[in-house]
């Protein structure tokens, strides 16, 4: 496998990866741009009228490039897929390129597609196969959890006198809230052990909404907890911590061990 994540200056982010097929330029061609075989491997129902591209849900795209046998390059909404074929012996080196605004989504879109291609080459071996309607839980989990590491994605940062770390979880919101000891929180007691990290003192809860939101203060400042809408199957965390960022790499360990308690 070959995966990288480029950030570019206008805060987008593409992910490319590399995957080697034994199937000539032209077979591997049809497989991407037909919809009859988009539809063994493709994660929506494409529907191609002229340049116009729809996928069955979601905002629709365009195609911007096409140059058969070579490179197929469409939008989808507001974000780019692009596939380029070079020939590889008697086989086909695909180059696909994602382009987004959602950096930290990056691990969940590397596993999806990871999938796809895995469903697009079973399409071209003539193998059955299919993208399951529900996916296993634990694989998708630990592929995620695989390409956050292979991407190198970090999700610790320091702006001024704050940290913030944004991690997407694998797990609801909900399941989150119940490991971490959530219903215990409430205004004006200790915040749960889980919410907090070695060398912080925690004041009391400020604020607690369950799933969504934990605040308490710090002598420096304040500490919050919020779970949002995340990519795949699971939640986006964002921890704030004000007043103090030599507590940075504390924050990433607490939330990094918390993702991987997930995945089991």
């Amino acid at each position: 496998m070959n995966e990288t994540l480029t950030l570019h200056q206008d805060g987008r982010t593409t992910l490319r990866m590399q995957r080697r097929l034994p199937h000539p330029p032209a077979k591997v061609w049809r497989a991407i741009t037909q919809p009859r075989h988009l539809a063994a491997w493709f994660p929506a129902e494409v529907t191609i009228d002229g340049d116009h591209i729809s996928y069955g849900f979601g905002p629709d795209g365009r195609i911007t490039e096409n140059d058969p046998p070579h490179t197929f390059t469409h939008t989808w909404g507001d974000e780019e897929l692009r596939w380029h074929l070079q020939p590889d012996g008697a086989g086909t080196l695909l180059t696909f390129s994602h382009t987004f605004s959602d950096r930290h989504g990056a691990g969940s879109f590397a596993a999806g597609w990871h999938e796809c291609i895995s469903a697009l080459r079973a399409h071209l071996d003539d193998r059955p196969h299919h993208l399951p309607d529900q996916p296993d839980r634990v694989r998708t989990a630990r592929l995620h959890e695989d390409f956050i590491a292979i991407l190198g994605l970090s999700s610790a940062t320091a702006d001024g006198d704050t940290v913030r770390v944004e991690r997407q979880l694998t797990r609801p919101a909900h399941d989150v809230w119940q490991l971490l000891d959530g219903p215990a929180a409430a205004p004006g007691t200790p915040p749960p052990a889980p919410f907090t990290v070695p060398g912080v003192q925690a004041g009391p809860v400020t604020r607690a909404e369950s799933g969504k939101v934990l605040e308490y203060g710090t002598p420096a400042g304040a500490v919050r907890w919020e779970f949002t809408e995340g990519t795949g199957h699971g939640a986006r965390l964002i921890v704030t911590h004000t007043g103090d960022t030599t507590t940075m790499d504390a924050w990433r360990s607490r939330v990094e061990d918390l993702a991987a308690s997930l995945v089991a």
